[in-house]
């Protein structure tokens, strides 16, 4: 099977903020560009940062309501000095959390969640960066069409993978839903090819209605 990596759905030519960078350049960067952050690089082109919109709101969100309505947020040390920051550096979320190019999908999806980000810059083995990768990007393998998803699982799963134990095993994909058919001749077999359909790119769920034809001992059964 050939799992999307990070460098087939990273953006590569990715707009980035120098560390000295003052503030409403910043903000004119994120604004002339249409994106909501941006990594920002030493003078090798390591990113040491992110500074995104929420980042530079901190300014707004800590001074006072000229109303008198709403009173002033109160902020840790770390968040009134990035409130305080007007260049790149002391503004910006450090570290960077960063990808590598051959990552899968999965990889980068699971350090997004664990360190609770909605991008990554993208780094090669000297640390420069390569591009950068969204949530967004990540779901695009959730855009393929069934007729691919339905191909690899076909050719991928049960023909190379398997070989003849899976050949009666039937196969529909819609809207990214793998629905199972058929049967096996061990019910051991089964738990074993829902894993490897699930872990094909571009698949929403996997229903399986597979039959086995006898138990792991050998001794005839039905059963889904």
């Amino acid at each position: 099977m050939h799992h999307r990596t990070v460098a087939e759905l990273m953006t590569r030519d990715v707009v980035r903020a120098r560390r000295d960078m003052p503030f409403k350049e910043i903000v004119k960067l994120l604004a002339d560009n249409g994106v909501t952050a941006v990594p920002v690089v030493d003078e090798l082109d390591r990113p040491i940062g992110v500074v995104s919109e929420a980042d530079l709101l901190r300014k707004s969100s800590a001074q006072a309501d000229p109303s008198g309505l709403t009173p002033v947020p109160h902020l840790e040390a770390w968040e009134r000095a990035k409130a305080e920051g007007a260049r790149a550096e002391e503004l910006m979320s450090a570290p960077a959390v960063c990808a590598r190019p051959e990552w899968t999908v999965v990889e980068a999806a699971r350090l997004m969640e664990v360190q609770s980000v909605k991008r990554l810059p993208v780094v090669d083995e000297t640390d420069r960066l390569q591009g950068i990768v969204s949530r967004r990007d990540l779901l695009l393998i959730f855009l393929r069409r069934d007729d691919a998803v339905r191909d690899e699982i076909v050719q991928d799963v049960l023909r190379r993978t398997l070989g003849p134990v899976a050949s009666d095993v039937t196969v529909e994909v819609r809207e990214g839903h793998v629905s199972l058919g058929g049967s096996v001749q061990v019910k051991s077999l089964i738990p074993v090819i829902e894993r490897l359909c699930r872990s094909v790119d571009g698949v929403v769920s996997v229903a399986e209605h597979i039959t086995h034809r006898a138990d792991g001992s050998g001794n005839s059964a039905t059963g889904g």
